[in-house]
């Protein structure tokens, strides 16, 4: 036997040897790590990890929350020469081979012998599925092999069509965009097929390394990698040598794009987002659902310009408190002013700049501003800045710049006209003057407020403002300040009094009083806002005026105990008021959310109010997981509804234990949610119309008469100001819309003694409201049957003898005044006769 023929066969068996040794410890590793292994199927019941994204009722996008920009797409959405791009890129025998390139697994094996560690990877795209859906990203043989496994496994059981869509949609592309419709949106604001050949190019070179070959990180390495996957795609055949040519020398477009919020809505969004996180848990903000609310978007964005717009009235209308910094600008460059401006804050829509020059002469400063640069604030923007002194006291009116601002002082402005080129004119022989950024002086309120608008009838909130910035504060007042209500707390003490025999034309005597009672800590002498006294007054007038001797004798005369139990039929929480006759000044404390919800109680004629925000919750699919119980009025067989509704789903009578978010009652669960909302009625129609009437005076002659700048004839509604004007408010509805305004500090303190609920809340209730009624046809409370007219003798309240000055005033039938008797004057004897006046007048 030939040398040659027993080295061929000592050759052979070692190679026969080691192959079965491979074999062998293939094997063992296979039955080591298999049972380990997750079954394919589950990638097919994955979730892709996207955001949750909350709309407003007319489809605006308010909110997204969660960590990774996603946008699930199918294979038949993506162009083919996109899908060539990414196999060019990272696997071009990917519909050749079965799962594993043994090419490229021999090169990372040599890789890992000669340096000890794997540098190219060698991984398919199937191998990467796998590492993406089920493994970890550690470098390690062992992990490896589990790809390799499982990477067999899916190509046994799905097709390669869903591979390649699993992986375009799992993908990693940088900037928190995960898959190629999110990257595609990301970088170019496009949907994929939209797409230039050079724009998919560059997509497709972002797996390998999604920061090194960024074009926005790195747009020269990223240029690179582009034109080395458009020449791979032209050698594969994918496109044409022209294709290549125009592709290759297509300049960079990509720009960063992040889809921003339509609607101006930080309050609402956050409730949106605590009420999904108590539902799903951490789930809300990975598996894709879309939150539709019932906030309409250009109300809500009225509602956040509204109270932001009067906070910044109230706050100038008390001085200019100064600088909000000081730093040294002399020898300052451009950058380092713009570095030193990183300290201050921007709050919405007031940008900080620091004073760099005060010229007197010229009447204006220069400003640098963050990011803007260089600007200027002419002295008329600063004549409003009187130095702030105290609540009730601001120093003279500033008649030069520099009696405003110094060099150095950081200041808030807001830009009034932007840099732009002038438009070109014979005059200007060709050149392009600028005109330069324009501000105005601001600074940032102190003062706070809330505006709930509330559907009526339904409870849906159409529009909710917590405050002047969330970015300042995320507290939301809407919801969670509990506030004294004042005087905006009276209609509910008035409509107790007509459900309990009083009427409009009742009389009681607004003169002083002083009552000694150890629970008011002393004498407690009451007046009115006006510091003065009017005599008998009748019901109407006393409400429409805001009398606040008026109201307190006619507490004292309901009895505080009856007044609480009616208030505890109404749904306003009790747990806050006071025992004692305060209560008849709005003593107590309520959420402005809680006053709007009372509002719309009398606004909608009496029945029950739910407040709730989600209308709807929908999965990535489009399968509505929940939508918001039909809301019901009901006046008979209530309990007969409530027990139908039951046997459809869990009860959702508004007195049931339904959990809270900040405040607001939403439905317990997506999945057993009944089919309706009962809402049962709680007050009397015929008082509730009469409060109307009332209420529609205090529009029309009393302390609202700021509203009828809206020229509607449908309006309603009631001041309120608190002891030292701590608190001032506006709750004004028609019968579909219940509209509430809180305007305080967040530290209870005197906002000064010429404010009041109509300086302050009212006009801003005007301004939201101005947007949110805008076309919508005029809404009044039918009058109800069992309501009669009687001409009445405005300061007995007695019908009006013949030939006497009387006005006409509505009545329940019952509580009407008795006719006038043949043998006294005309002074009759019913609900007002003389038995009765000296209890009501002292």
């Amino acid at each position: 036997m030939s040398h040659l023929l027993r080295t061929s066969r000592v050759f052979a068996w070692f190679l026969l040897t080691g192959l079965s040794v491979a074999i062998i410890i293939a094997s063992a590793f296979y039955l080591y790590l298999r049972p380990s292994l997750p079954p394919v199927h589950q990638l097919l019941d994955v979730k892709l990890q996207t955001p949750l994204r909350v709309y407003s009722a007319d489809n605006r996008l308010i909110a997204e929350f969660g960590e990774k920009r996603r946008a699930p797409i199918t294979i038949e959405q993506i162009p083919t020469i996109q899908l060539q791009a990414f196999l060019a890129a990272e696997d071009a025998r990917f519909h050749d081979h079965f799962g594993v390139d043994i090419k490229g697994l021999t090169r990372a094996a040599i890789e890992l012998v000669s340096t000890g560690s794997i540098q190219s990877g060698g991984s398919t795209i199937t191998m990467q599925v796998a590492k993406n859906y089920f493994l970890s990203r550690d470098r390690t043989f062992i992990r490896k092999f589990n790809e390799i496994l499982l990477a067999l496994q899916i190509e046994r059981e799905l097709d390669k069509d869903k591979i390649l869509e699993l992986y375009l949609n799992k993908i990693y592309l940088g900037n928190r965009a995960y898959g190629i419709a999110a990257a595609a949106q990301v970088y170019y604001d496009k949907p994929v097929d939209e797409l230039t050949l050079a724009q998919m190019a560059m997509l497709a070179g972002l797996p390998k390394a999604p920061s090194a070959y960024n074009p926005l990180a790195n747009p020269e390495r990223a240029l690179i990698r582009r034109n080395w996957i458009l020449g791979r795609m032209r050698d594969l055949g994918y496109i044409t040598q022209e294709d290549w040519s125009e592709a290759t020398k297509a300049p960079l477009t990509a720009t960063y794009n992040m889809r921003e919020a339509e609607v101006d809505a930080d309050y609402v969004a956050e409730m949106a987002r605590t009420e999904m996180v108590r539902r799903f848990g951490e789930a809300a903000y990975n598996d894709g659902y879309s939150v539709t609310l019932t906030v309409d978007g250009t109300k809500q964005q009225a509602a956040t310009e509204a109270l932001r717009t009067g906070l910044e009235n109230y706050d100038r209308r008390h001085g200019f408190r100064g600088p909000i910094g000081q730093f040294d600008v002399a020898g300052m460059s451009t950058a380092e002013l713009s570095n030193q401006l990183l300290n201050y804050p921007r709050v919405e829509g007031l940008i900080p700049a620091v004073i760099t020059s005060v010229n007197d002469d010229e009447g204006a400063a220069r400003v640098h501003t963050r990011h803007l640069g260089p600007g200027k604030m002419d002295f008329e923007t600063m004549t409003w800045a009187k130095r702030y002194r105290t609540e009730n006291l601001t120093g003279p009116a500033p008649e030069k710049p520099s009696d405003v601002v110094n060099v150095g002082d950081v200041v808030y402005v807001k830009v009034t006209q932007l840099p732009q080129i002038q438009e070109q004119t014979p005059e200007t022989d060709g050149n392009e003057p600028r005109l330069e950024l324009q501000v105005a002086l601001s600074q940032a309120p102190r003062v706070e407020g809330a505006v709930i608008s509330l559907s009526a009838k339904t409870g849906a909130i159409e529009a909710l403002a917590g405050g002047y910035s969330f970015s300042q504060s995320k507290y939301n007042r809407a919801t969670q300040a509990n506030r004294q209500p004042g005087s905006t707390f009276k209609p509910f003490l008035y409509l107790s009094a007509l459900e309990n025999g009083r009427t409009p034309a009742t009389i009681y005597n607004d003169a002083p009083i002083v009552f000694e009672d150890s629970e008011l800590e002393g004498a407690w002498r009451p007046q009115n806002s006006s510091g003065q006294f009017y005599g008998p007054t009748t019901l109407r007038e006393g409400l429409y005026r805001s009398r606040n001797l008026v109201s307190i004798r006619l507490l004292r005369d309901l009895g505080i105990r009856q007044t609480l139990n009616y208030l505890d039929q109404l749904k306003i929480p009790t747990a806050n008021m006071p025992a004692n006759l305060s209560l008849s000044l709005g003593a107590g404390q309520l959420t402005p959310m809680e006053l709007a919800r009372g509002f719309a109680v009398i606004a909608n004629g009496g029945y029950d109010v739910e407040p709730y925000l989600i209308k709807t919750i929908q999965e990535p699919d489009g399968t509505v997981v929940y939508e918001a119980p039909e809301t019901v009025l009901c006046d008979s067989d209530c309990e007969q509804q409530l027990t139908d509704n039951a046997s459809e789903g869990p009860l959702t009578e508004s007195n049931s234990d339904t959990p809270e978010t900040d405040g607001i009652l939403l439905p317990a669960s997506a999945q057993q949610s009944a089919e309706k909302r009962v809402m049962k009625r709680l007050a009397d129609e015929r008082s509730v119309y009469i409060m109307h009437t009332i209420l529609q005076d205090v529009v029309r002659r009393g302390t609202g008469r700021r509203a009828l700048a809206l020229n509607r004839k449908d309006l309603a509604g009631k001041t309120g100001t608190t002891n030292e004007q701590k608190d001032t408010w506006f709750a004004g509805f028609n019968h579909d819309v219940a509209t509430t305004v809180w305007v305080g500090f967040d530290q209870p303190a005197p906002l000064g003694r010429r404010e009041f609920g109509a300086s302050t809340a009212l006009p801003i209730w005007v301004d939201y409201m101005k947007t949110a009624m805008q076309g919508a046809p005029e809404s009044t409370m039918a009058r109800p049957n069992g309501i009669v007219n009687i001409r009445i003798n405005p300061r007995t309240g007695e019908r009006a003898r013949p030939g006497e000055d009387g006005t006409f005033e509505i009545f329940k039938e019952e509580d009407a005044p008795a006719p006038l008797s043949q043998d006294t004057n005309g002074n009759g004897s019913g609900a007002n006769d003389s038995d009765s006046l000296p209890g009501q007048i002292f």
